[in-house]
C-alpha cells in the first residue's frame, strides 16, 4: 500500500540533530548544481537505456539509468569526489578514510587519488574481493574489519579520532548527499516526462540525494525506494518515523546491507520518499540475470534491487494533470561491480529458479545398458545433460546390487521439465527431482 512517509519529525541525538538541521537549511538547489559542476569531466553523465523487455513485463515505461557503467563501476564515485573536493588543503594533507563495504570505498580511493590525498579504507570482512582489489587499485590502504558495515565504520571514526584524518562518509553527510543527487539532475534533464524514479535504500545517501533533487526541482515525480527483505532498517525506521537499527541483515546484497541507517538521509527520506518496495532474494537474482541476458549488462545485487522492485510498485493511485497512459519509470541500477564467482551463483540460481536447470537422481539396477537407456531417453526428450554422477555406494537397496544415478540436465522451463519426469516414469524408472 502506498503511504505518505512525510511530516514526521524524526528523533535524532541532540548534537547530531543540530547538524541534521542546518543541513537542511542550506540552499539545496545551489548545492546539486555546485555538485554538477564539480563531477563535471569526473563522473560519467550516464545514458539512459530503454527496456522493452521490463516495460512489456510492467505494462509501463521502463527507462534504465545505467550507474553500472559509471567510473568506478557505481554511483558512489558521484558523493565521494563531491565531498572530497569540497576539502580545503589542509583537509586534504591530514589524509582521508572511510568505511565502505566496497563502492563507496572505489569512490573515495579514486577521489582521492585524483586530488592527491592518502586514503585508508575500513571495510568489513564479507566484502568480495574484487571489491577490495580494486580498491587497493587506486592506491588506497585497505583495512577488513567487523563482520558488517556498521562495525568497519566504528573502527573507521575511531582511526579518525585518534590520527586526524578526515572522515568521508558513504552517506550521512551533506556534501555525499548532493553528488549523489546529480543523478537524478541527468534523469531530469534526459527523461522529462519521467514520472517515477526507483532507487535502492541501504544507508540512504543515494536515496535521499536523489529526493532531495526531484522535490527540489520537479516535486510531481515520484521517488519509491526499494530493501531487500533481509534487510529491513528503513521499513522500519519510516514506519516508526525515526531513525531504528536493524536486529540483523541478511541478503546478498552487500552494498544495502546496513543495520542503521543515517541520520541525515532518514530526515530527507521520511520528508520526501513516496513509497517503499520490499523485494526478495529469488527477485534480486532474477534481475541480474535477466540484465545479464536480455540488455548484456552486469549488476550488482544491490543493483538490481530496483529492478526487482519494478514488478510490485503501487502506480494505480497516481493521477496526471496532463495526460493518462502508462507511467515513465527509471530504475537506478546502482552498480555493478559483482566478483565472477558470486555471479557464477546467481547465474545457476537463477536458471534454477526459471527451470533451465533440473538435477535428479534415479536408482538403477547394475546391469549393462542401463545408464544407455537413460541418456536415449533424455535425448529423445531433448534435455541436455550437463553432469552425471553414477555410484554404486549411494543407492538405498531398493535393488538388489542397484546403483544411484544423479544427472543434471539443461531444460527450457518448467512444462518441459515435467515431460522429463514423466517419460522417466512412464519407463518404469522412480526418478527424485532434487532441484
Amino acid at each position: 500500500m502506498t503511504r505518505n512517509f512525510g511530516r514526521r519529525p524524526p528523533t535524532i541525538a541532540l548534537m547530531e540533530q543540530k547538524e541534521v538541521l542546518k543541513a537542511l537549511q542550506r540552499d539545496h538547489a545551489a548545492e546539486l548544481k555546485l555538485a554538477a559542476e564539480r563531477l563535471a569531466g569526473t563522473a560519467r553523465h550516464t545514458e539512459i537505456i530503454p527496456s522493452p523487455t521490463l516495460s512489456e513485463m510492467t505494462g509501463h515505461e521502463i527507462l534504465l539509468k545505467p550507474e553500472n557503467l559509471q567510473v568506478t563501476g557505481s554511483f558512489k564515485i558521484r558523493g565521494a569526489y563531491n565531498k572530497i573536493a569540497s576539502l580545503t588543503d589542509e583537509e586534504l594533507a591530514r589524509g582521508i578514510v572511510t568505511a565502505s563495504a566496497g563502492n563507496h570505498a572505489q569512490g573515495v580511493a579514486y577521489a582521492a587519488r585524483e586530488r592527491g590525498a592518502k586514503a585508508t579504507i575500513c571495510m568489513p570482512t564479507i566484502t568480495p574481493p574484487l571489491k577490495v582489489d580494486a580498491t587497493k587499485a587506486y592506491g588506497a590502504d585497505v583495512v577488513l574489519h567487523g563482520d558488517v558495515f556498521d562495525e568497519a565504520a566504528a573502527y573507521a571514526a575511531k582511526l579518525s579520532e585518534e590520527q586526524g584524518m578526515i572522515f568521508v562518509p558513504p552517506f550521512d553527510d551533506y556534501e555525499v548527499i548532493c553528488g549523489q543527487g546529480t543523478i537524478a539532475l541527468e534523469i531530469l534533464e534526459d527523461v522529462p516526462n519521467v514520472t517515477d524514479i526507483v532507487v535502492p535504500l541501504g544507508g540512504g545517501g543515494l536515496g535521499a540525494g536523489v529526493a532531495l533533487a526531484v522535490k527540489t526541482f520537479k516535486p510531481e515525480v515520484r521517488v519509491i525506494g526499494a530493501i531487500p527483505e533481509g534487510s529491513p532498517a528503513y521499513k522500519n525506521s519510516l514506519a516508526a518515523g525515526r531513525v531504528m537499527s536493524a536486529d540483523q541483515v541478511v541478503t546478498s546484497a552487500e552494498g544495502v546491507a546496513v543495520k542503521r541507517p543515517g541520520d541525515l538521509p532518514f530526515a530527507l527520506l521520511n520528508e520526501f520518499l513516496d513509497d517503499i518496495v520490499t523485494v526478495s532474494e529469488r527477485d534480486i537474482n532474477e534481475m541480474i540475470l535477466l540484465m545479464l541476458e536480455k540488455h548484456k549488462l552486469v549488476v550488482e545485487a544491490a543493483g538490481a534491487v530496483s529492478l526487482a522492485a519494478l514488478e510490485h510498485l503501487n502506480l494505480r493511485s497516481r493521477k496526471f494533470a496532463s495526460a493518462e497512459g502508462p507511467h515513465v519509470v527509471v530504475p537506478i541500477m546502482s552498480g555493478g561491480n559483482i566478483d565472477t564467482v558470486t555471479m557464477g551463483a546467481v547465474i545457476q540460481k537463477g536458471m534454477i529458479a526459471r527451470g533451465r536447470i533440473m538435477n535428479f537422481e534415479v536408482e538403477l539396477p547394475d546391469t549393462p545398458g542401463q545408464l544407455v537407456k537413460v541418456a536415449t531417453l533424455l535425448a529423445k526428450e531433448r534435455a541436455n545433460v550437463i553432469a552425471l554422477d553414477h555410484d554404486q555406494f549411494k543407492a538405498s537397496g531398493h535393488y538388489t546390487n542397484a546403483v544411484s544415478l544423479g544427472v543434471t540436465v539443461e531444460t527450457n522451463g518448467p512444462d518441459h521439465i515435467d515431460r522429463i519426469l514423466e517419460a522417466l516414469k512412464e519407463a518404469g524408472f522412480q526418478p527424485k527431482r532434487i532441484y
